[in-house]
């Protein structure tokens, strides 16, 4: 096992840690910006296996990262369930919504999500075939809670609320897209992971809004589900949890699931999560986003509390969150020049 990013996942701690970031294929680039604009709108260039392939390997190409991660959005898989899908420009997607028994029964499952997905395996086959040797091909899905409260509300939320008023006054419609999500997510990551995949992330990026039981049941135990079939299916496969503002709740999460590796928020610091978190297995993160865009010095000294904080085991070095369209693509070489150790 040569690369960086897998001997990571799999418990060493290495000298300088493997890097990458998420979003890293994104609207920050010039030259994402000129495909994206080739390809007409967001839907369809995440459909193109031609031009998907193209935005994944652009920052591989400017920056050299230990890993890409395959290009798509994590509601292509309630589109693929019979959701209408479609994206505002400057506010985001929108979705025909989920929150009684009818409509959850005209979602579909099974084979008819590979129908619609199959230009995003193609996608991943093409990644594998181009990617340079020493980099990981990373495959991923939305985790069925955050997955799930687009289609309940049709869009983004700042508190999740529909999806919480669903849950207390349907608790058995909620629990039908739960598993239904659970249950398709396990299929659609089989199916990259089969095209090349080599590394899969869930993103739980609302995991945070749940809270006591409701966290246990609707953050880990689906995700424990999806960890624990996708490593019958293939074992050894290496899968990275990210619960988002997840806190307290990061703690034993390795344990809870079974990942092998927990991604942080840039909401706990990295001294924290070393003496809490990474001593139970991999963790990734967590510089703030916000680095990307103010940089100078204080990118170069938090990024170097980062390495610092979690040298003593294994760490994939990350951003706490996806980074943002107004970052400064110079920014994002120095922080890798300061976690490879040349600033």
């Amino acid at each position: 096992m040569t690369k960086t990013i897998l001997r990571a996942l799999a418990g060493e701690t290495l000298p300088t840690p493997p890097i990458w970031m998420m979003r890293q294929a994104g609207r920050y680039l010039p030259e994402y910006k000129a495909t994206r604009a080739q390809a007409g709108d967001f839907l369809s260039l995440c459909y193109n296996p031609e031009l998907a392939t193209e935005v994944t390997l652009q920052p591989i190409r400017r920056y050299g990262f230990d890993a890409a991660i395959l290009f798509a959005d994590i509601l292509l898989l309630p589109q693929a369930l019979g959701a209408d899908l479609w994206f505002v420009t400057g506010e985001g997607p929108r979705l025909s919504t989920i929150t009684t028994m009818d409509e959850f029964d005209k979602l579909g499952r099974g084979e008819m999500i590979h129908d619609t997905l199959s230009p995003i395996y193609e996608t991943v086959r093409r990644l594998r075939k181009a990617l340079p040797e020493e980099t990981t091909l990373i495959g991923f899905a939305g985790a069925p809670w955050t997955v799930a409260t687009y289609m309940i509300a049709g869009r983004g939320t700042p508190d999740q609320g529909p999806a919480h008023a669903l849950k207390a006054e349907n608790r058995p419609v909620f629990d039908a897209i739960i598993d239904r999500l659970t249950e398709s997510t396990i299929d659609y990551l089989s199916e990259q992971v089969k095209a090349g995949a080599e590394v899969i992330k869930i993103f739980d990026s609302w995991a945070g809004s749940l809270k006591g039981e409701d966290f246990d049941r609707y953050a880990m135990q689906p995700t424990r589900t999806i960890v624990q079939e996708l490593k019958s299916r293939f074992p050894g496969l290496p899968i990275i949890a990210f619960p988002r503002q997840a806190g307290d709740n990061y703690i034993g999460f390795h344990q809870a699931t079974g990942a092998d590796c927990v991604a942080l928020d840039d909401s706990v610091t990295p001294e924290w999560a070393a003496e809490h978190v990474q001593p139970h297995g991999c963790v990734q993160g967590n510089l703030a986003s916000s680095h990307m865009v103010t940089g100078g010095q204080a990118l170069i000294d938090e990024t170097k509390r980062v390495v610092q904080a979690f040298s003593k085991g294994p760490h994939i070095f990350n951003l706490g969150h996806g980074i943002t369209p107004d970052a400064d693509p110079e920014n994002v070489q120095l922080m890798i020049d300061t976690v490879r150790g040349k600033v």
